[in-house]
């Protein structure tokens, strides 16, 4: 029988093994002006698919992983995920996950679609999925999470702007691919613990962060960044390491 990932039984399944090894992705393109390094080329996310594929790993949407975690069948799966829900992924990403029979989890902003990153002052502006975008990328498979409404930093919000941009980011997704959203995505990584309460009192089933020490669990799961220069032999480094750095957490 099928346990679902926000089952109490999740946690305590999960605490048996290390926190799921999770690739952070943005933007796949042009990675020529990349000030903030979060441009892959398809070229590189093909060769770094190709790499998981051969080693007997395949990457899936985080509701995914951590359902099959949780049901003791986890072994050989990673997460894959991107952030901001670029224009590009539908055209550059999406091919490539399905040929290599990959899924992903793609964290998006309903308060900027059609928009571009205006929060990166240095990069180039780059054009975010429309509505159609986002149900295009949910009907070939993709789970979509939120990223908030518009990509600010939940440590600094005020209570208002914490609980809409939490909150009303989820009902606005529901509503726009017809299907509850499971998870949540910090902007730029942040995390405490008002965030993460705000994040567990709205419903979600599981939240990714970056790094958030001794915040780790079910709603700030750390993930490790891919980016252009992650070639194979560093991409070994990163999944041989994970083990060693990112010890069992209880609720994980």
């Amino acid at each position: 029988m099928a346990v679902p990932v926000d089952s109490p039984d999740t946690g305590r399944r999960l605490a048996a093994g290390p926190v799921p090894w999770v690739a952070m992705y943005h933007s796949v393109g042009d990675c020529s002006d990349d000030p903030y390094r979060i441009t892959v080329t398809p070229e590189r996310l093909r060769a770094q698919l190709r790499w998981l594929r051969r080693r007997g790993l395949r990457g899936v949407g985080m509701t995914d992983l951590l359902a099959a975690r949780a049901r003791g069948q986890g072994r050989g799966l990673v997460g894959l995920t991107f952030d901001d829900g670029y224009a590009d992924f539908v055209d550059a990403a999406l091919p490539l996950l399905r040929r290599f029979d990959c899924g992903a989890t793609l964290f998006v902003l309903p308060g900027r679609l059609g928009g571009d990153n205006a929060w990166d002052p240095l990069g180039p502006r780059k054009p975010l999925l429309t509505a159609d975008g986002i149900r295009q990328a949910a009907a070939a498979g993709v789970e979509i999470g939120s990223h908030g409404l518009t990509h600010v930093d939940l440590t600094r919000a005020d209570d208002a702007t914490l609980a809409a941009e939490v909150r009303d980011s989820r009902g606005l997704l529901a509503e726009l691919t017809g299907t509850p959203v499971a998870g949540f995505c910090y902007p730029y990584g942040t995390v405490d613990r008002r965030a993460v309460a705000a994040v567990r009192d709205a419903g979600y089933a599981y939240a990714c962060a970056i790094d958030p020490g001794p915040l780790t669990g079910p709603h700030a799961l750390p993930r490790v960044h891919v980016g252009q220069n992650d070639t194979a032999v560093r991409l070994f480094l990163k999944h041989r390491l994970h083990r060693l750095r990112r010890r069992p957490v209880g609720g994980l």
